[in-house]
């Protein structure tokens, strides 16, 4: 039996990885640095511990990590407050499961920013546990965020359904051990091999509805 749901937050609840990637190049830009094209999906998952590294050792911005760190998070801040980019059908699919089973978020953003974009999403009720990757030893693909989600729920992870978008993602929530609904992101699509990780595939977050989840179980 399903017994918990465990989202993604970045383009599972929220439009949001091309604003992350657009605030990462300005940082990197200002520090007169080019940015690969390989190093968006390079961060994809990273937890802010260890993007900030990599803006830092493997990009070249001279700033002390946690410095890099703050300027993207307040950019990203800024614009939630400014237009939450909710994603079509989020918030009515975390009501309704909210009936039926405990919910978690299971991060790479920061947890501060989690906390915005719940309370301006005015759901944060809605969820049991929180947790951010940046709580954990490994972000996304390691397994830590949805074990440690798991956890704090006090739900065994094969009895948990994880929904995510994302290569790392999918690969994260798998190893974890929860079955795993994909909504493939748009601007960057999931490796085939991750996709198929996935018991099934939806259009959106919309569509993890209670018969959903209770027809995985």
């Amino acid at each position: 039996m399903i017994e918990a749901v465990v989202f993604d937050m970045d383009g599972v609840l929220v439009d949001s990885e091309e604003r992350w990637d657009a605030a990462r190049r300005d940082v990197v830009a200002a520090a007169g640095r080019p940015f690969p094209d390989h190093a968006t999906r390079a961060m994809q998952g990273m937890s802010a511990p260890e993007w900030e590294r990599y803006l830092h050792d493997e990009l070249g911005v001279p700033d002390p990590p946690d410095t890099i760190g703050r300027a993207v998070v307040d950019v990203m801040a800024a614009g939630y407050r400014d237009a939450l980019p909710l994603l079509p059908g989020a918030v009515d699919a975390v009501t309704a499961l909210a009936a039926s089973y405990r919910l978690a978020v299971a991060s790479s953003a920061n947890r501060e920013l989690i906390v915005i974009v719940l309370e301006l999403a005015e759901i944060a009720t809605r969820f049991d546990a929180v947790v951010s990757s940046e709580e954990v030893p490994r972000g996304k693909p390691a397994p830590d965020v949805y074990l440690e989600a798991a956890r704090r729920l006090g739900v065994a992870p094969a009895a948990c359904v994880a929904v995510e978008d994302s290569s790392s993602g999918l690969r994260s929530a798998y190893a974890a051990g929860m079955a795993v609904v994909a909504v493939p992101n748009r601007a960057y699509p999931p490796d085939t091999d991750a996709l198929a990780l996935a018991v099934t595939v939806v259009d959106d977050a919309g569509a993890v509805r209670p018969e959903l989840v209770a027809a995985l179980g």
